[in-house]
């Protein structure tokens, strides 16, 4: 979670950390600050809030220097105050610090620095860091960061600023995303690559506890032993462009349009001759040897999941078994010997979901990665990548991620039933020839968007919501409640429609929405026999369906209506009504729609 931005350099801090903060802000909004070395004394400034409260701060205080660090914080040990706020500092304000990451032995730790002397003016784990590198700092700050990290048990970013050492920031990395951007004359730290766009392209990549120690005109990477580190630079081929919001008035609204975009791109360097082509992958016999697959995530990436597991199923003939990646971690799994797992997340950084992936590679699996960014964990520790050319995705709530991510599901069931036979050619050229068009579908489905609002406003007061889907349908219904619920904070479930006489009918009262979704051909009058048990209870129904199925609809009490695509490929149209409806009730409702309070977009802490 969590934004970490700094700079060393010729120019002006404060300027390059805050736009930077400003791009990382989806980390964690609940409070934001800033530190730099002025002279020999170190200043911060710090807020409780929005980066625009520490903006607005920094105006009546303007802090002039070439170098600093800034954080913008999502709250784990203690709640969203000034004094919680980061940068930390040690007892004397001679060493400050920002961090990203959970301490997991700070209470012990802060108890043994209280008995030594250290006040502390915070409840959070951070602070702890600061007074450790204080106790064991003896004029150099390098060693003395060094002497701390050996006390600290958990995950970790920081970077470090002394005011007895000017003119450099130490930094660290574990389990936590850290990068470092390389400039002329100057250099950067941030937690993610939105924060460098427009500043540079070239960046390193930290791994697993590694040890930098920065300066205007070089960076010097170690291990946690001391050893010197050789790292490639890597180059970003993200337009800074694609990090704005270009006229929309939130990202969220603006990354739901770029969906047909965004579609074309993954389908593309996925797809050759107009079939699913994954063999630059050179996975193909791991792929044809495996017998079972682990498809693990978390959020909406674990329903892009439950999307693959049907598909792969119905067209590879391969058994898949979908788990939430903080349950999967801790089962005892009972591992199959010719099995892969499948880990999807937008970020790579997911922690829980690295977890899982690293147990699953501890017990010989081989493991394929679904990820949009380029460079992350999850992509470096895997044993194959698969990317989903979204581009940046700023907004909280996930939509062309999502999207993508499904787009994937697709292209690795189209491929594995392939490889294995386990569907007709004839079958596999058609649903590829139609999921390499349907850019074209989606487009047809947003320009509804007009519609969809006028729904949204007519329904924006109401507290409860519930979604209703079998099979695909189902799955997508519980994207389309997550949406409304992080976005809108309106209590929303999804249910699978024949569950709902099992206990959930009872929620049923007059006046409540329910969205069912009715797209799979095959399901429509089951599912109707559902959408009229909650009808005869008072609920309005709105019907998201295809628009061959619409005659079978007409006792709902609001359509929108969908191409009429391959039930298969369903999910992918299906999910954009519920996308924009959601976004238009959280506007009416007048929540923030792209930085969901209690959210953050990267979940880098367990």
């Amino acid at each position: 979670m969590c934004g970490i931005m700094g700079y060393i350099g010729h120019g002006q801090a404060v300027p390059v950390i805050i736009e930077g903060l400003s791009k990382l802000e989806y980390r964690g909004y609940d409070s934001a600050g800033i530190a730099v070395l002025n002279g020999n004394s170190i200043e911060v400034t710090k807020r409780k809030g929005r980066l625009a409260e520490l903006q607005e701060a920094l105006l009546h205080a303007p802090m002039v220097s070439d170098i600093g660090i800034g954080h913008t914080r999502w709250a784990t040990h203690g709640v969203p105050s000034d004094s919680n706020a980061h940068p930390h500092s040690d007892c004397s304000g001679r060493i400050t610090l920002v961090h990203n990451g959970i301490i997991e032995n700070y209470y012990s730790l802060r108890k043994e620095l209280m008995l030594e002397g250290h006040i502390f003016l915070s409840e959070t784990d951070t602070e702890v860091i600061a007074h450790l590198v204080e106790k064991y700092y003896q004029g150099s700050l390098e060693e003395a960061v060094r002497s701390a990290l050996a006390d600290i048990h958990g995950s970790f970013a920081l970077a470090v600023i002394c005011q007895d050492e000017p003119g450099k920031i130490i930094a660290a990395k574990k389990d936590s995303p850290l990068i470092i951007g390389l400039g002329e004359n100057e250099n950067y730290l941030a937690s993610d690559i939105p924060a460098l766009l427009g500043k540079t392209n070239r960046v390193y990549i930290l791994e697993e506890e590694e040890f930098v120690v920065v300066t205007r005109d070089r960076v010097e990477i170690t291990n946690f032993a001391g050893d010197t580190v050789e790292k490639n630079v890597f180059e970003v081929d993200w337009d800074p462009i694609a990090a704005e919001k270009n006229g929309y008035e939130h990202f969220m609204l603006k990354e739901i349009h770029e969906q047909p975009h965004a579609l074309r791109q993954t389908l593309r360097s996925n797809m050759s001759g107009g079939l699913a082509d994954l063999s630059y992958l050179e996975f193909d016999e791991v792929l044809k040897d495996t017998e079972k697959i682990y498809m693990v995530a978390c959020g909406t990436a674990y329903h892009a999941g439950l999307v693959g597991k049907i598909a792969l199923e119905k067209l590879a003939r391969v058994p898949v078994e979908t788990d939430i990646a903080s349950e999967f971690r801790y089962r005892d799994i009972l591992w199959h010997p010719h099995s892969m797992m499948v880990v999807i997340s937008q970020s790579g950084e997911t922690a829980d979901t690295l977890a899982a992936m690293r147990e699953a590679k501890r017990n010989g699996i081989k493991v394929l990665a679904v990820t949009n960014v380029v460079g992350s964990t999850l992509a470096r520790q895997a044993d194959r990548v698969i990317y989903t050319h979204a581009g940046p995705e700023i907004a909280v709530a996930s939509t062309k991620a999502y999207s993508t991510q499904l787009a994937i599901m697709y292209t690795l069931a189209l491929y594995l039933a392939r490889l294995k036979g386990g569907t007709s050619p004839e079958e596999i050229a058609a649903l590829s020839h139609e999921l390499l068009h349907i850019d074209k579908q989606v487009e047809k489905v947003l320009a509804e968007q007009e519609t969809i609002k006028k729904l949204a406003e007519k329904y924006q007061q109401v507290q409860s919501t519930f979604f209703l889907g079998r099979g695909y349908d189902y799955a997508v219904a519980m994207e389309g409640a997550l949406k409304l619920k992080e976005i809108s904070y309106i209590h929303a479930e999804a249910y699978a429609a024949g569950e709902l006489k099992h206990g959930p009918l009872a929620l049923i009262d007059e006046g409540v929405p329910v969205m069912a979704l009715i797209t799979q051909d095959h399901l429509v009058e089951k599912t109707m026999s559902n959408i009229k048990e909650v009808k005869a209870r008072g609920a309005v129904v709105v019907a998201i369906c295809k628009e061959n199925l619409q005659e079978a609809c007409q006792e709902c009490d609001e359509q929108i209506l969908l191409p009429a695509v391959h039930p298969m490929l369903a999910p992918i149209l299906a999910v954009i009504p519920l996308q924009i409806f959601s976004y238009y009730m959280a506007v009416f409702r007048g929540c923030d729609v792209d930085k969901p309070r209690n959210l953050a977009k990267s979940v880098t802490v367990e």
